[in-house]
């Protein structure tokens, strides 16, 4: 048995705190109530571990705000729709897309409250639709709008964040709204459904929701970025193994509420309604299927007027380095 030489011991122990140094760091992480499987990873505290860093973890409503965090430096990382990630990318923000978070299915849906008088999609003239700007929800009430052939400047659109729209929805003040959990699920209580965003994507008008990171945070630390996106492919994986399984563990729903605050009784369908994409997935999405969405995306927002121009390219804004 050999004894290290005191010197070298030190010189190595040196390096391992500087190789540890150089991966831990504090960082802060946006992200929404949507219902994932990977909140359960959040609430364990699986990314902390994974990254060996403190996360501060800050809830937002939507997507636009994450962007306006990102941009300021104040957010590393964010929890985006594909809307207002093609925003920020237009606006040619320092960002990259390093995950499909999810490809949204029944999880946003378009709700006419009971008493509106809106009994099918022509019904929605002249009547007001809340809905947070420039959000996945956004896009899929215009594309819904124009898929119906309704002009929009036909009916009334109200840029409210979910919370803002639940209190306007108890108090009757709006007839209809696009959005998603919670502010979903309180208005399926005393609205119907006119369509989903899974249904839209089988007519031309699909969304997402992905992760990004800014490109000065990835480009100092990309193993903390590689480990945050595998956390949640483990995640992901864990839940589509045995989906029954999954949500048969009550641990798992309680968690999801807590994050989400959906209803229990509501995470399964929440859940069945979308698609995580897995590891393999990941690394087809993350190049010209999700560059062309962000293209489509972006051309549309810029027909309604929400963006001055569309990229000749988006490619830089979409990086599949982190999952493969």
């Amino acid at each position: 048995m050999s004894v290290l030489n005191p010197l070298r011991l030190l010189a190595a122990l040196s390096l391992a705190g500087a190789a540890f140094m150089a991966q831990a760091t504090d960082f802060t992480v946006a992200y929404q109530t949507t219902v994932d499987p990977a909140k359960v990873a959040q609430a364990d505290g699986a990314y902390e571990k994974a990254t060996q860093s403190k996360i501060n973890w800050r809830k937002f409503d939507g997507g636009s705000q994450v962007i306006t965090a990102v941009a300021s430096g104040d957010v590393q990382i964010g929890y985006v729709g594909s809307s207002p990630l093609a925003a920020a990318a237009t606006r040619q923000l320092p960002v990259e897309t390093f995950l499909i978070a999810t490809q949204i299915g029944a999880a946003e849906a378009l709700v006419a409250r009971n008493g509106s008088g809106i009994n099918s999609p022509q019904d929605l003239v002249g009547k007001k639709i809340a809905v947070p700007f420039v959000s996945t929800g956004h896009y899929s009430l215009l594309a819904a709008l124009k898929q119906w052939k309704i002009d929009p400047s036909k009916v009334t659109i109200l840029n409210l964040d979910p919370p803002a729209i639940i209190a306007a929805w108890k108090r009757g003040d709006i007839d209809a709204t696009y959005v998603w959990d919670p502010a979903l699920g309180v208005a399926k209580e005393s609205g119907k459904v006119l369509i989903t965003s899974g249904e839209l994507a089988k007519v031309g008008a699909p969304t997402f929701d992905a992760w990004i990171v800014r490109k000065d945070f990835a480009a100092k630390h990309p193993e903390i970025v590689k480990a945050f996106a595998k956390v949640t492919l483990d995640a992901y994986a864990d839940y589509r193994k045995d989906p029954k399984a999954w949500l048969a563990n009550q641990g798992n729903v309680d968690k999801l509420v807590k994050l989400s605050g959906a209803k229990a009784a509501d995470i399964p369908l929440l859940l069945q309604g979308n698609v995580y994409p897995l590891a393999a997935d990941q690394v087809t999405a993350l190049g010209a299927p999700t560059t062309q969405a962000i293209t489509d995306t972006a051309t549309f927002l810029k027909e309604q007027g929400k963006v001055d121009a569309v990229l000749p390219d988006y490619a830089p804004y979409v990086s599949a380095q982190f999952v493969q």
